[in-house]
Order: C-alpha cells, then structure tokens, then sequence
C-alpha cells in the first residue's frame, strides 16, 4: 500500500516513493474467512494449480529493494525468514531454530537450521545470512524498505560465530528487530544470485532464487508470473498447518489491475483468487455459486492524507484542523467502500499492536467549526468562485497524484475530499505528475497533501511516520515533515523497548498528538477482501493479511 518507506519506510528511492503514495484480530474469524466453512472439507491432497489475480504488478521485484506491498505478498512464496509472526504477535521458529535478544536489545543472536538449501542448491547458513543483510545495508542496493527494518542507521553489522550461529548487532536498542524479521523484505536470497546477478533482480524471473515453498518458473512483463512446487522444502515456519513441500504444484499470478476484469475472471472460474476484490462487488462475489470472500483486517497505518507542516498555509494548525474537520470521512468511507471498510480515527488501524481506541469518535465531521478556523486564520474573504482569499490569495492546496496504479477506489474517495473541502472555501488541485516529477516533490517538500498507507504488524511505523529522524530529506516517510521533541522521544521510547505498558503509553500519546495539532487526517482503515473459488482450501493469512498459499489445496484435477 503503502510509501516513503511501507512501508509503505523503507534510504528510498523513485520506485518507492510511487508505490508508497498511491499507498491481532481479524473481520470474521480466526482463519480468516466469512464463508471459511463453504470450501473443501476433509484431508488436503496434492498436486493440481492455482491461479491468483491481483490487482498490481511489481514495479520492482527486489524484495531488498521495492516497498510495494505486492511485491512482499507474492515473493513470500519464494523467500523464507528468520522467525514467523502469529496473528497475536508471539515469534516461532523458521529458518532459525531458536534465538537470544541481547537485554539492552542491541544484538539478537540465531541458532540456524542446518538442513535448509537454497532452490540452486546452495547451502543457507550464517555466512548467507551475513551476506543478505550486508546486501540491504550496503548503499548501492537503494533499498527502500528493507534497509530501515534492518535498522537504518541503527544497524552495526553481522557476525558469523560459526556455520549455523549469526549475530545481528545495533548501536543502540532496537526492539522492532524480531517483527522485521519475520517479514519477506528481509527474505534470504541465494549469495550465488547476490554474486552473479543482484543488478538484474529488480526485473524478475528466474533470478529470484530463496528458499521457499516454491520457485520462479517465469516471468511475462504485464501478463504473468509463474512459479512452480520445490520439492526439497522442509523447513516450513511453526505457524504452518503442515511440514514437507507444498501441496500445489504450480502457482500462477496474473496481473489484472482493471477491477471489472479482475472479478469477471473469478465469478467466470478463469482464475481461483482474486485479490483486492472491489467493496461494491463483494456481496456480488459472495451471492456466486462457486466463490466466496475471506476477510481479515490489515495491520499497520491506515489509508492517510498527510498535511505538510513546514510551508503556508498548513503551518498554521488553524488551517490544518480546518482541514481535517471539514471532510466528512465517515460518509465519504461509507458511500465509496459499502461497509466493507471501516472509518479510521487513529493513523495505526485497529489490528496493529499499540493501537489506541482512544480517539475514536474525538475528531466529528464539523463544518461550522472548519469554518470558524479559517476565519480566525485571516482566510475570511472569498472569490468569485466561493474559495476563501486572504491578501488578495486563494487558500488553494496541493495534492499530487500519484504515477501508476489507483487502487481502492481512492480516485473516487479524493473526490468526495475536494468537494467536501471545496464547501468550505478550500481549493484542493490535485496536479498529476510524472515519476520523476513526482519523487523529486516528494523528496523536497513541494506539496501540500500527500495520502498513504503502509501495512506492517507493528507500531513502530509510527517512527517513520512522524519523527524528525525520517523525513523524506534524508529518505524517510515522515510526508507532514513533523519536527516535535515530544515525538521523536516518544518514538525512540517504542523502538528502545519491548515493555507492552511503556510501547502503549508512548505509541497512544504519539497517536493522540499528531491527531490533535492535526498533522494526518486518518480515513479509512481497509480489510483485504479476497475472492476465492470454492475449491480452493488452506488460504491463511499472514499478520499483515496478506494471503498464504504454502499451505493451500484444490479439489479440481
């Protein structure tokens, strides 16, 4: 989803600035699904396919390299990790066996499994381990996500203390480190590939070479990715329903960014997942003969409009509160997404750890109000066209759109924003911009609004979100260019500890402030609605919700 990661941070680049800026429970059960029970029952069996459609292709497929969420879900088919993530944040055993946290949390030690090979049949130790993460921490990888979960600036380095034992060390405590851990961006890539083909990853294919359930058989720019069962796959996390190799002998993902297309090819059986279907068409999907829709909630910062506190006329926070208050976002969530998503209070959606319930219902739709700011702002007097001037100037904002992709309707959501705001006087543009274009103005400043959303189990995006420490100057996402003590300190709290209490109380104060000075404007936390034919059984959801296929079985020949 998704950033100046993604984030969605993950120091950044130009493909992470697009895919971000377009960018412990669950919406019905456990498993997942609101119709879980209406597909296969009994044991799985092996063999047969599956296609999944979804609804972006990777603009980079450098798992070290690109934050698009599109690209982690997908590739967790292909790279394993450290340790695994529950949906109630404990860590299992992966590619480790078992681990040590330092007590000022400034080194994790892993004890390594020794059976596990890369799909090149290179052995996976601790010398590949110090080898990708030197690859993500090294300066020429650009990488736009993976190197902030690795520490940033925080990071120290990696020792190998024998074959199966590696040490990852920090300059200073960094708690996050086990989550980050756990996700694909800091996935394992055979060193054969970091040696003989790292410039090539970015565009695909059969170079992407890691440990996982299955491997990369090929690769079409704009059509497809296939990949393929690796047979020799026995190191599934703990969290897996079962061991061995995967039950489905291929996996096909098809890129069908058109919503229409993307549905029809599911209702129709030409595909057996549909990704990001469409809240208008989910009781459509649900009400078919063969399909059925699995739920769950996504972790991490909600679906966002970022207000740019440095330059006029959001370096007022009259003007910025006018602003958030004068967007009716519960009305607007409900008239573009059906219910489906929900109206968010908070920048962290309610399935992320150190959520806090504490604004909800603190921040109402009040145009009186909006309009009362302005006015004690000076924008007072209006213009032929009912936008409010001050000195002879219309109070107009900027919102660049981003390059690429629109995805969940947020084309449709600005809208309803503009007019809205249009009501009370403010003129919101909404230039579209090249990539380059549209970086470069990222990265300088050179904005009003900008909107994003990052998924990640882990509130620690609340650091790359609003301390000074990460703003897009230097590569970060901090998109409002906050520059708060209380912030940064509070942040740097949260990231220096594992004490549940401490990371509540720093995480809810973060939450409540850049809510009250009015740095964000929360809109929508989203809920992945995956279509699935009723043949399909086994999709899991990982903490991010994101679907799992290792451990998914068809009933079709």
């Amino acid at each position: 989803m998704p950033a100046f990661r993604d984030r969605p941070g993950r120091s950044l680049g130009a493909a992470l600035m697009a895919a971000a800026f377009l960018t412990v429970s669950c919406a019905a059960d456990d498993k997942g699904g609101s119709a879980a029970g209406s597909g296969p029952t009994g044991a799985p069996t092996r063999g047969g396919s599956a296609t999944i459609a979804v609804n972006a292709e990777p603009s980079c497929f450098d798992i070290h390299v690109s934050p698009q969420d599109i690209t982690a879900s997908i590739e967790r088919n292909v790279f394993d990790s450290l340790v695994s993530q529950d949906a109630q944040g404990g860590f299992h055993p992966w590619l480790a066996a078992s681990w040590e946290v330092a007590p000022d949390l400034t080194s994790y030690t892993f004890k390594l499994r020794t059976d596990v090979t890369f799909t090149d049949g290179a052995p996976f130790d601790a010398a590949a381990v110090k080898a990708n993460f030197e690859h993500i921490a090294a300066k020429t990888t650009k990488s736009q996500y993976a190197a902030s979960l690795l520490g940033g600036g925080a990071y120290a380095g990696t020792d190998v203390l024998d074959p199966s034992t590696v040490r990852v060390r920090f300059n200073k405590p960094f708690a996050p480190f086990l989550q980050a851990a756990s996700t694909a961006y800091l996935g394992f890539y055979s060193p054969r590939t970091l040696t003989d083909s790292a410039d090539k990853l970015c565009a695909g294919g059969t170079h992407l070479v890691g440990t996982g359930p299955f491997k990369v058989a090929g690769y079409t720019k704009g059509q497809s990715l296939v990949l393929e069962n690796n047979p020799a796959y026995r190191w599934a996390p703990a969290t897996a329903k079962h061991q061995g190799a995967a039950y489905l002998d291929k996996l096909t993902y098809r890129f069908l960014q058109e919503d229409a297309v993307r549905v029809g090819a599911l209702t129709s059986g030409q595909v057996d997942a549909a990704a990001a279907i469409p809240p208008v068409n989910a009781k459509s999907v649900e009400g078919s003969s063969g399909t059925r829709i699995l739920r769950r909630d996504f972790a991490g910062a909600v679906y966002s409009l970022f207000l740019n506190t440095t330059r006029a006329p959001f370096d007022d926070e009259r003007v910025r509160k006018a602003v958030q208050r004068g967007i009716d976002v519960g009305k607007n969530v409900e008239a573009v997404y059906f219910g489906q998503y929900k109206r968010a209070w908070s920048p962290l959606g309610p399935a992320t750890p150190g959520f806090s319930a504490a604004l909800d219902n603190t921040w109402p739709y009040d145009p009186a109000l909006a309009g009362k700011l302005l006015d004690e702002a000076g924008w007072s007097a209006r213009d032929g066209d009912g936008f409010r001037t001050k000195d002879g100037k219309r109070l107009t904002v900027s919102w660049p759109a981003a390059p690429g992709q629109v995805r969940e309707q947020r084309d449709i959501l600005a809208q309803a924003i503009q007019a809205d705001l249009k009501k009370i006087g403010v003129d919101v543009q909404r230039p579209a911009l090249d990539l380059g274009s549209f970086t470069t103005n990222a990265y300088k400043g050179n904005y009003d609004l900008l909107d994003m959303s990052w998924a990640r189990f882990e509130p620690d995006l609340l650091r790359l979100y609003f301390s000074s420490t990460s703003l897009p100057s230097s590569g970060g996402q901090n998109a409002a260019w906050l520059s708060n003590p209380e912030i940064d300190q509070w942040t740097a709290a949260g990231a220096a500890t594992l004490d549940k209490a401490t990371r509540a109380d720093v995480y809810g104060k973060t939450q409540a402030w850049v809510v009250d000075h009015a740095a964000v404007v929360p809109l929508y936390s989203a809920t992945t609605l995956l279509g699935v034919a009723k043949h399909l059984a086994g999709v899991e959801f990982d903490p991010n919700a994101w679907p799992l296929f290792y451990d998914v079985w068809t009933t079709r020949p």
